[in-house]
């Protein structure tokens, strides 16, 4: 089994429907010190387009999304603000009145985030609130915004959809709790008819839009092992929907991909992380908890490169961007390695907070968003 070392003595006692969590964001040292930096020539010019300061994300995961030309990001503190993608000027910032854990989902028209205490507040494009509805507990990740809907899973392991336009909740769906998850931010992620939602337990469940009925679920991790610590095997990050394929990863677990119709799984190889996968036409990317980046082929799986030359920094979700693929890490520095081969070719450092969230790219743009509150926007010469 692969150790929770970066886990360990960060167990957090959660009373959520008699379950307990893990907090992978916890500030305990690590066992294993961070690997240090290694030189390199540089093969890409990266500069800083632009940075904006959002707020802090204290205890909670916050990642920028976009729509347009548009990006929106919020923070612990309420705030709420949208900035351009190519300049970052800022269009709105507002407070939502009240500290929040997760957000932002967004289509454009409609901005969503989760309060304290499971509320779940909707704003137009301007910043104008629309209406505030309840969920049946805490909300850690960032609500999926369809054209109908605004979708959230909480940490009782309810998905609640409610309607755009007035908040009413439209249909819910609850799943069993495992006994020890982690407390971490696994996402939603749609098409135009369907919802698939990252789980614990190691499960990818499949639900209609128009009423939440369950489609199919799959198993990318299988809880194994003779405690309750090993046997946790939670759906990490979000999932990447690509053509007719929905891939994932789950933390000691698999990463995989599977038929969105069926579920029919298309490949699976061993693989453990708590951060999510990054995909593009060719590969899928993922990071593990040991700080080791790995590509795999989109069509079989197949083992393309692995670097492990960034052991145990913590690194983000990666993702794909022009010839490189980009991961933030713990102390606040944006890697660019090569996605044929995983050879480094440049590095941005930033405010150096730790870069947990996922990042996301806009025309010529990947913007990373830091728990000390700074959004970057970073381009490619």
């Amino acid at each position: 089994m692969q150790s929770a070392v970066k886990f360990a003595g960060a167990l957090i006692l959660v009373a959520i429907a008699g379950c307990s969590s893990l907090n992978p964001f916890s500030k305990d040292e690590p066992k294993n010190p961070p690997a240090a930096l290694v030189e390199f020539k540089s093969t890409l010019a990266v500069r800083t387009a632009w940075t904006a300061s959002v707020g802090k994300s204290g205890a909670f995961l916050f990642a920028p999304a976009a729509a347009g030309n548009s990006v929106f990001a919020a923070a612990a503190d309420g705030t709420i603000a949208r900035f351009d993608a190519t300049s970052g000027a800022l269009a709105w910032r507002i407070n939502a009145g009240s500290p929040l854990t997760a957000g932002v989902g967004t289509d454009g028209k409609t901005v969503a985030v989760a309060g304290e205490k499971g509320s779940v507040l909707a704003f137009d494009g301007d910043g104008k609130l629309l209406w505030k509805a309840q969920t049946s507990s805490e909300v850690l990740s960032s609500p999926a915004v369809t054209g109908e809907l605004v979708i959230v899973r909480s940490i009782d392991n309810r998905i609640s959809a409610f309607d755009i336009a007035t908040g009413t909740r439209r249909w819910f769906l609850q799943r069993t709790t495992p006994a020890l998850t982690l407390r971490s931010a696994p996402g939603i992620v749609t098409s135009s008819t369907a919802a698939y939602a990252a789980m614990p337990g190691g499960r990818l469940l499949a639900m209609t839009l128009n009423n939440g009925a369950p489609l199919w679920e799959v198993a990318v991790g299988d809880p194994r092992g003779a405690t309750e610590l090993e046997r946790v095997t939670d759906t990490s990050g979000n999932p990447v929907l690509i053509g007719r394929e929905i891939c994932a990863v789950a933390y000691q677990g698999r990463v995989a991909c599977f038929e969105t119709a069926s579920g029919t799984v298309r490949w699976s190889k061993e693989w453990s992380s708590d951060v999510g996968i990054g995909a593009d036409e060719r590969f899928i990317f993922a990071a593990n908890e040991a700080g080791v980046l790995a590509a795999f082929g989109r069509d079989g799986g197949t083992s393309v490169w692995r670097n492990d030359k960034l052991a145990h920094r913590r690194l983000s979700a990666p993702i794909s961007f022009g010839r490189a693929v980009a991961v933030g890490d713990g102390q606040g520095f944006v890697h660019f390695l090569s996605r044929e081969d995983g050879a480094f070719m440049a590095r941005v450092a930033t405010d150096g907070s730790p870069i947990l969230a996922t990042p996301i790219v806009v025309a010529d743009r990947v913007i990373f968003q830091t728990q000390a509150g700074a959004l970057v926007a970073l381009a490619a010469e």
